[in-house]
Parts: structure tokens; C-alpha cells; sequence
């Protein structure tokens, strides 16, 4: 093999080693761009994921915060419903707190109302003794009747006549212009055993408070209606 047949095949075995090479390398590259775009598409997915869970924790914070402010006005407007109601009701046992003062106005009537309370009252206490307290104003209108009140609780109870001592501390007097704002009784009495430890307050205003306080529900429910529970 003479030196041209030498250098022919030199060259075709560099030929054959730059073509593998060429070949190799574009292998490597084709790879590398597919390795690069399978990790570039999952940095993408991964990102596009955290902006959407991102979204989606912002989307509840304001669906929380919607429903805290919803809460918060419902909250308010039955706060501001019942605060009428209230208003309403307090008006309409103001209004017939107003009306006892015209009950001691007509004597009559009131003769027998206080009649009725002293008996009422004794029966409560079952005492054989009792200190009866009412306004001054009434102490004469009292003491008309005291006899025929025990004389009622005596044959109801069938015992003797209790004793009452008319006591000279009075009930605070109905209420006026110079006098708005401190105690009050607009009428009746109040009995208490005589070592003080029984009390039974029989004044028109308590009894007001017992049977407000008593019809209460059925008053807000002819006033409002059926409360929702």
C-alpha cells in the first residue's frame, strides 16, 4: 500500500470519526432541547399550580371576609330589630305604669282594691301578726278596710283575726313633676311578718312588674309575631 492509498484511508477514517462525532452531538444536543423543554414545562405547570392555589387562598380569604361582614350586618339588624322591640315594649308597660295612677282616684273602687290586697296579702304570709306599710295617702282609706280584710282572711283560713300594725313608715307617694326620677308607689301595700323575715310587696307597681314580666311572651308574640328560634 503506497502513501496515497495510505492518506485516502486516513481521511475516510476521519471522515467516519467527524460524521459520528457530528452525529453524536446532535444526539446530545436533540436531547439536551427535549431534557430543556420537559423541565422548562414543568417549571411552568409547577408555577401556573402556585398561582393557582395562590388564587384559590385568596378567593376563601374573601369569601371568609364576606361572610364575617354578612354575619356581622345580620348580627346588627337583628341587634337593631330587637332594640325596637324592646323600645316598644318598654313604651307600652311605661304607658300602663302611667295608668295606675288614676286607679287610687276613684275612692270607691279603690277601697275594695285595697281590701282584696290586704287579703291576698295575709293569706301569703299565714302570720298571726303582720306590719302592713302603704302611702301616706292611704292610711285612712286603710284603715277603713283593715278590719273587713281580716276579718275575710280569719274565715278563709278559719283562724282567729290576725293583728296588723299599721306602720309609720310609709311607701314612697305616686310620682310628680318635682319628684320624676326617685322612688315611686302608685297604690296598694306591702305586709311583712313581724320579725321581718317573710315580705310580700302587694303594690300596684309589683303587681304590674309580675304580670308584665308573666305575659311577656304572649305579648311580643301578638306585638311581632312568631319568633324564629
Amino acid at each position: 500500500m503506497n502513501d496515497a492509498d495510505v492518506s485516502k484511508q486516513i481521511q475516510q477514517m476521519v471522515r467516519f470519526i467527524r460524521q459520528e462525532a457530528e452525529e453524536k452531538a446532535n444526539e446530545i444536543s436533540v436531547s439536551a432541547e427535549e431534557e430543556f423543554n420537559i423541565e422548562k414545562l414543568q417549571l411552568v405547570e409547577a408555577e401556573k399550580k402556585k398561582i393557582k392555589q395562590e388564587y384559590e387562598r385568596k378567593e376563601k380569604q374573601v369569601q371568609v371576609r364576606k361572610k364575617i361582614e354578612y354575619s356581622m350586618q345580620l348580627n346588627a339588624s337583628r341587634i337593631k330589630v330587637l332594640q325596637a322591640q324592646d323600645d316598644l315594649v318598654s313604651s307600652m308597660k311605661e304607658a300602663a305604669s302611667k295608668e295606675l295612677l288614676h286607679v287610687s282616684h276613684d275612692h270607691n273602687s279603690y277601697n275594695h282594691l285595697l281590701k282584696d290586697l290586704i287579703f291576698q296579702s295575709l293569706l301569703r304570709l299565714k302570720e298571726p301578726s303582720a306590719l302592713l306599710r302603704c302611702r301616706k295617702d292611704d292610711v285612712q282609706l286603710v284603715n277603713s278596710v283593715l278590719n273587713l280584710a281580716k276579718e275575710e282572711y280569719a274565715h278563709k283560713a278559719k283562724v282567729h283575726p290576725p293583728e296588723i300594725v299599721v306602720d309609720n313608715v310609709n311607701l314612697p307617694p305616686a310620682p310628680s313633676h318635682h319628684n320624676a326620677h326617685g322612688p315611686f308607689c302608685s297604690g296598694g301595700v306591702v305586709l311583712a311578718s313581724r320579725d321581718g323575715k317573710i315580705v310580700f310587696e302587694n303594690t300596684l307597681d309589683a303587681r304590674l312588674e309580675v304580670v308584665f314580666r308573666k305575659k311577656l311572651p304572649e305579648i311580643r308574640k301578638s306585638l311581632f309575631g312568631q319568633i324564629a328560634a
